[in-house]
């Protein structure tokens, strides 16, 4: 129901439905951006100044929207982005995301701050899924996960480039935002156990100064080279805003893009994905397919 009492037909009515019903700083987490979030804003105002030229006098009677992506039939040219903490809004979380994603024949992409498992996740439901992967200082701790996600199936590999620090998210610094207790980081259970509960474990400093620790600030196309080197899977570069980085992605052996300003949630002020998105598709010319996201 949205928020007139109605059926929710549309993303915003989701949107509106679930800002009703979330706590402030669950809801501003996953809604909010960098900055004063010029690009968070952006990225919609992008979409509204795109205009379409449509054809006539086509035969319409039968539609095919399937399509061949790294190997795999697709029902449909649209994955399911990359988010963290699925259980925020869910008491299922990342569980009840990949039972619907396998009902639409949509692809997965699965995040390593799920709160789930990554096998969890896949033994929940069938279907084609990706995992997303941030580059960490413990190298070891990114090739435990490649090795997993291949183990559990996993179909292709997102490297997230765009987040060697996080970006300065004032809706969650105004609120305090912290994991509740009954929400963790699974994935890092085994191997890297204090981060499944960084607020407990670091004497309370935010999900943010706890991954600042964490994340690899040197991160480089050489680090792309020996994800390419470390697994079997292709792997996609997400992150992607001009065409020197789409043309270095390809030559280091990225298997594909992603247009991406990380939805507004790193560098404020950076360009709508929408708009960076033909010189990338120019820069690229057909090598590797090009993906997006970001106001969609």
């Amino acid at each position: 129901m949205n928020e007139a009492g109605g059926e929710a037909l549309t993303l915003d009515d989701f949107e509106a439905r679930a800002r009703s019903k979330m706590e402030r700083g669950a809801y501003d987490y996953y809604a909010g951006g960098a900055g004063d979030e010029l690009t968070l804003r952006a990225n919609r105002e992008a979409f509204d100044a795109v205009w379409l030229r449509p054809r006539v006098l086509v035969d319409v009677s039968r539609t095919d929207l399937t399509l061949q992506l790294l190997g795999d039939t697709l029902s449909m040219p649209v994955l399911l982005a990359p988010a963290a903490f699925h259980r925020l809004a869910h008491p299922e979380g990342e569980l009840a995301v990949a039972r619907a994603a396998a009902s639409a024949g949509a692809v997965m992409v699965v995040s390593t701050l799920a709160t789930c498992t990554l096998e969890e996740v896949a033994a929940a439901a069938p279907g084609v899924r990706w995992f997303q992967l941030y580059a960490y200082r413990d190298r070891s701790l990114s090739e435990n996960m490649i090795r997993r996600a291949e183990a559990a199936g996993y179909r292709a590999l997102v490297l997230t480039a765009d987040t060697p620090r996080l970006g300065r998210r004032l809706r969650d610094q105004r609120n305090a935002f912290q994991l509740p207790a009954d929400v963790r980081m699974a994935n890092f259970e085994a191997q890297h156990p204090l981060m499944t509960r960084p607020e407990a474990a670091s004497g309370g400093r935010t999900l943010m100064n706890y991954a600042q620790e964490m994340l690899n600030p040197s991160l480089n196309w050489k680090d792309l080279e020996w994800m390419r080197g470390a697994t079997r899977m292709p792997v996609l570069v997400k992150g992607i805003l001009t065409a020197e980085d789409a043309r270095s992605a390809v030559e280091h052996g990225a298997s594909g893009v992603v247009v991406s300003n990380h939805g507004g949630r790193q560098l404020d002020g950076a360009i709508p994905a929408v708009r960076a998105l033909p010189e990338i598709v120019d820069a690229v010319a057909g090598r590797v397919p090009v993906l997006m996201d970001g106001g969609v």
